[in-house]
């Protein structure tokens, strides 16, 4: 079964008042909608994702919105929400079986609930995730006058995910076209006709509304993440003929260089996989798979300012990188001031917070041998001011 995830964030979040789109913002240290996005990213069950976003962000997106094994596609919002939701779905793959909706300011969705709302609507064409009212339920006038109590077993809170068989959504999102606003697709399936199924939902898969709702998912996490993180990166590239032996963005003459899909910059790669690992954002792989021809031969320098750049947007700055390069051959002695350099133009930071070293493996191995060279960084990040 081919599984499709639409991501709705093409909102502005103005009732939130941040001054910025709320899915942004940080909980537990990193942006809401790389949370949202990440418990689908990884998820067994879901094929590809597509993402509505703020025309501005769709146009240039964040660098966390990436897979290297899943298609992910960002495109432009709309007015509304279920016009977003039916941007996303022109763009979802002709053969999906069945699109799964979920709203990016809902950053703590478990895959479990991901999984059980995705086999209910394999089942029955239509499900969503809801919790059941634990209070009683009172209908009210405009005069704030009570005009009757609502049966508790009949009231559901609904959430996302949502799921749905592609003809199912196609249905409702027809149907969607000549009429006002929606809040949910499930509606739209039921004015279709639709029979849509229940799934227990879960009570920390809240929607991030207000300011209280975001401090009540900061206490969710386990509150605010530690002030300083470490990150821990290694690479290593064989020696061929025929290459250019660039490291730490230096092309250091020598009659061999190192075998990638990149420019092969061992340096820049273990300090990207460091940066990365300490703002717990994955690595290179993930946001710049080596299966992604867009990478080939590219400028690893570039990678690792990316890279820095989705770290800041974290809510984290560097602190210090610590680099050991393992070759028995060449010399890197002059050329580490210019290494240190280039990254610190990259991490945007002093040259005095980056330490390159170079050693030999005392004629061990393959790097020993001179067929390979090895890099291990380690990055200290600490904790941005809050704004």
């Amino acid at each position: 079964m081919h599984v499709s995830a639409i991501i709705a964030a093409g909102g502005r979040g103005s009732r939130f008042g941040a001054g910025q789109p709320k899915q942004l913002l940080t909980v537990g240290g990193r942006p809401i909608l790389a949370r949202s996005f990440d418990a689908f990213a990884s998820h067994p069950a879901v094929n590809e994702i597509v993402v509505a976003l703020p025309a501005e962000l769709a146009a240039a997106p964040p660098a966390y919105l990436a897979h290297p094994s899943k298609r992910v596609e960002c495109v432009h919002g709309g007015e509304r929400r279920q016009d977003s939701v039916a941007l996303a779905f022109a763009r979802v793959d002709v053969g999906a079986d069945l699109v799964v909706i979920h709203d990016a300011a809902r950053p703590l969705v478990s895959g479990d609930l991901i999984r059980r709302t995705i086999e209910a609507a394999a089942e029955s064409g239509a499900a969503i995730a809801a919790l059941p009212a634990r209070d009683t339920v009172k209908r009210g006038d405009a005069a704030g006058v009570i005009t009757g109590t609502l049966p508790r077993n009949e009231i559901f809170l609904a959430q996302t995910p949502q799921a749905f068989r592609t003809d199912v959504l196609r249905a409702a999102l027809v149907l969607a076209s000549g009429q006002g606003d929606a809040t949910d697709e499930a509606t739209l399936a039921e004015q279709a006709g639709q029979r849509v199924r229940l799934v227990e939902g879960d009570p920390r898969n809240l929607k991030i509304t207000t300011p209280d709702d975001l401090a009540m998912a900061e206490a969710l996490v386990g509150g605010r993440a530690p002030a300083l993180r470490i990150g821990n990166g290694y690479d290593l590239h064989r020696l061929v003929p025929g290459r250019p032996l660039v490291l730490g963005g230096v092309t250091i003459p020598f009659e061999s260089g190192l075998q990638g899909h990149s420019d092969a910059d061992a340096v820049c790669h273990a300090v990207t996989d460091a940066i990365l690992g300490a703002a717990g954002a994955g690595d290179i792989g993930r946001h710049f798979p080596d299966t992604d021809a867009a990478w080939k031969d590219a400028n690893s320098l570039e990678l690792l300012r990316r890279a820095s750049a989705l770290v800041q947007e974290a809510g984290y700055a560097l602190v210090n990188v610590d680099v050991v390069v393992i070759a028995q051959q060449p010399k890197l002695v002059p050329f580490l001031a210019e290494m240190r350099a280039n990254l610190a133009g990259a991490l945007r930071c002093d040259a005095g917070q980056i330490s390159i070293k170079g050693k030999t493996n005392e004629g061990v191995d393959s790097m020993g041998a001179g067929e390979s060279i090895a890099v291990h960084a380690v990055a200290l990040l600490s904790r941005a001011p809050a704004a």
